[in-house]
């Protein structure tokens, strides 16, 4: 009951549309998700179980976290995709990935706004 709780705590706080769509899926589900983790199950293990009652329940993703220090040399370019499209920003012409990171950082202060 302890991590249906917080689970319950979480979701009723102020969320983001993500945020917001993962407690949309783990409501109906608490029990079959809270059982696995008292268990102390890793929670590939747990996604792998969920994925049979819900195929969508473990494909939410999060962008990875920037702030002004980050070095976007370091992400892969899926995730500097991932950080333009959340931006609302298309790299035309881009191929390589110091394409990607250039354009990244061209938009960095988008993220502010």
């Amino acid at each position: 009951p302890a991590i249906e709780q917080a689970i319950d705590t979480y979701c009723d706080g102020e969320l983001g549309p993500k945020e917001r769509k993962m407690c949309y899926y783990f409501d109906p589900i608490k029990r079959s998700v809270a059982q696995p983790f008292s268990l102390g199950l890793p929670f590939r293990k747990v996604c792998e179980r969920l994925k049979k009652d819900n195929p969508e329940i473990c494909e939410v993703k999060f962008a990875p976290k920037v702030n002004k220090n980050t070095d976007y040399s370091k992400l892969r370019v899926k995730q500097l995709k991932e950080l333009l499209a959340n931006r609302g920003v298309e790299c035309r012409g881009c191929v390589e990935k110091s394409d990607f990171v250039k354009r990244v950082q061209e938009t960095s202060h988008m993220d502010d706004l």
